[in-house]
C-alpha cells in the first residue's frame, strides 16, 4: 500500500525537548513552555529565531505573541490550535507537519505547557492552573449541570462509567486496567525522566486506593506540572540537522457527538459497535492515507489519562477486534520488551 497523505515524507521531526515534571514547580506556563521550546531547538541544533509556525490547543493560556516576543523569534507566518485537551496531543502536532508539507511554513513548532498540579492555580478562570472541575462553582449553565449533581464531576467520573459499561458488555475485568497500569509503571522505571520510577505489581494494584471504581489510584494520570515542544521542519532542513529525521507518514483528526469531552470513545448512544465513529473514524483515516495496516506497527503511544483507556484504543484502532483489549492486555502483549505491541513505553500518563 502506498501513502496517500499530504504530509508522507514532505515534515519530518528534528527535535524534541521537555521541561521537568513535577507538583507545583512554582513557574509560570509562559516559562515552561520556552524552556521547553528551546530545548527541542537545542536537541536539533536549530535557531530559535528561526522558528516560523507554531501550533497549540486552543485552550493553551500561552499566547504566540508572549512566545514570539520572549524567544526573540523573528517572523511567524503560520498559527493554528486544536480544541480539548489530552486526547488532542497528536493533532497539533499533525498541524505542524500540514503546515510544513504544505509549504505554509518552514520551522514550526507544537507544544503544550500545563500548570496541572492543585497548589498551582493562578487565577479563577478553569483553565488557568490547577483542576478545572474544582473551579466550578455553584451555578452551572452548560452541560455540566446535567453531570455534576449525579457526582460526575471530574473525569474519573466520567471515564469509571464508561469503564463499567465495557465490562458489563465484553467481561472486562478491572484487573485488566491493573494490568496496563503495572506495565507502564515498568515502563516508567526504565525512564530518567519520569515521576514514578518505581515498578509495581498487580497485588499493589489491587491494594491501592479507589478513586471511582473501578479504576483505582495507580490508573491515573499524573497531575502536575510541565511543558514539551516538537519542532517539525521540512525533510530538507532535517537532513542537515543534529539528530535523525522521524519523516510523517500521515495523520489523521477527527471529532463527532459525544457526551462529554475527553470521551469519543463511542457517540451519544453510549454503543460500541463497528459504526465509523470516535476512535475507529480516525484510524480508519489513519491507515487508510499512511498505506499501512495495524499488523504493520511495532509500538503503540495513546492517550491514556486513566489505564481503562487502553483496552478501548486498542479496540478502536484495529489492534484486536471489539472486546477484546482487556485479554490482549492479559497475554502480555502491551508490555515492553516481550510484548507484541508494547503500549506507552515512556511510562504513560500515569508513570511518567
Amino acid at each position: 500500500m502506498n501513502s496517500t497523505d499530504i504530509v508522507h515524507e514532505r515534515a519530518a521531526i528534528a527535535g524534541i525537548g521537555q521541561t521537568a515534571y513535577a507538583k507545583n514547580l512554582g513557574r509560570t506556563e509562559l516559562d515552561l513552555a520556552c524552556e521547553a521550546i528551546v530545548a527541542a531547538c537545542d536537541d536539533a541544533g536549530f535557531p530559535v529565531a528561526d522558528i516560523d509556525g507554531i501550533s497549540c490547543y486552543s485552550m493553551e493560556q500561552v499566547t504566540e505573541v508572549a512566545l514570539i516576543t520572549t524567544l526573540g523569534i523573528k517572523n511567524v507566518s503560520y498559527m493554528a490550535g486544536t480544541p480539548s485537551g489530552g486526547g488532542g496531543a497528536a493533532s497539533v502536532v499533525g498541524l505542524a507537519a500540514l503546515a510544513v508539507a504544505s509549504g505554509q511554513a518552514d520551522s514550526v513548532i507544537a507544544f503544550r505547557s500545563r500548570n496541572r498540579s492543585k497548589a498551582a492555580s493562578y487565577g479563577a478562570d478553569p483553565l488557568q492552573g490547577g483542576r478545572p472541575w474544582a473551579k466550578a462553582g455553584t451555578r452551572l449553565s452548560d452541560w455540566r449541570q446535567w453531570h455534576h449533581p449525579f457526582g460526575v464531576a471530574a473525569p474519573v467520573q466520567e471515564m469509571a462509567l464508561i469503564a463499567r459499561r465495557h465490562m458489563a458488555l465484553f467481561g472486562t475485568k478491572a484487573e485488566h486496567f491493573g494490568m496496563q497500569a503495572v506495565a507502564q509503571r515498568f515502563h516508567a522505571s526504565r525512564n530518567p525522566n519520569a515521576i514514578m520510577r518505581n515498578a509495581i505489581t498487580l497485588d499493589e494494584w489491587r491494594e491501592s486506593r479507589p478513586i471511582a471504581e473501578p479504576i483505582r489510584l495507580p490508573d491515573c494520570s499524573l497531575e502536575n506540572d510541565g511543558a514539551l515542544a516538537v519542532l517539525v521542519t521540512t525533510p530538507e532542513r532535517a537532513r542537515d540537522l543534529r539528530q535523525p529525521p522521524v519523516y510523517f507518514l500521515a495523520q489523521a483528526q477527527g471529532g463527532g457527538p459525544i457526551h462529554v469531552g475527553l470521551a469519543d470513545y463511542f457517540r451519544t448512544s453510549a454503543s460500541w459497535d463497528a459504526r465509523d465513529h470516535a476512535g475507529r473514524h480516525i484510524a480508519n483515516q489513519l491507515f487508510a492515507r499512511a498505506g499501512v495496516t495495524p499488523d504493520d506497527v511495532d509500538v503503540a503511544m495513546f492517550f491514556d489519562h486513566f489505564t481503562m483507556a487502553i483496552p478501548l484504543s486498542l479496540e478502536q484502532y484495529g489492534f484486536c477486534p471489539l472486546g477484546e483489549g482487556g485479554p490482549m492486555i492479559e497475554s502480555g502483549a502491551t508490555r515492553w520488551p516481550d510484548g507484541s505491541l508494547p503500549v506507552n513505553t515512556h511510562g504513560g500518563s500515569n508513570g511518567e
